[in-house]
C-alpha cells in the first residue's frame, strides 16, 4: 500500500458523513476529511440498478491506517455493503505531506 492514500467513502446522509468522519478524526485514521454533499449514484444492488443522493467522503491517510479505517467505518455505517475505497498518492505538496506524517502519528 502506499505511504500516503485517500480513501473515498460515501454514506446515506449529512449525519452519517459528519458521525464518521469525527470518528475517524478522533482516531487518528485520517488527518482530514472533506464531505461532498448531493452526490448522484446510480449501482447495482440485489439485481437491480439503483438511484440514491449521498454524501462523499474524501479522507486523507496513510496505507498503514488503511485496514483500521475500514474497521471503524464498517462499524458505524449504515450500509450493509460500504463503499471504501483507496486510491493512492502519487505526488503532493511536501509541507501537506509533512503535515500528514506529524499528525497521523
Amino acid at each position: 500500500m502506499n505511504k500516503y492514500i485517500v480513501v473515498l467513502v460515501t454514506t446515506a446522509d449529512k449525519e452519517e458523513a459528519q458521525r464518521i468522519s469525527q470518528i475517524l478524526l478522533e482516531n487518528k485514521k485520517a488527518v482530514c476529511i472533506n464531505i461532498i454533499p448531493n452526490v448522484n449514484s446510480s449501482y447495482w444492488w440485489e439485481g437491480k440498478i439503483e438511484k440514491e443522493k449521498e454524501y462523499l467522503l474524501i479522507v486523507k491517510t496513510t496505507g498503514t491506517k488503511f485496514d483500521e479505517l475500514v474497521k471503524l467505518v464498517k462499524e458505524c455505517h449504515s450500509y450493509k455493503v460500504p463503499e471504501i475505497i483507496a486510491i493512492p498518492m502519487i505526488a503532493g505538496n511536501p509541507d501537506y505531506l509533512d503535515w500528514i506524517d506529524e499528525t497521523i502519528q
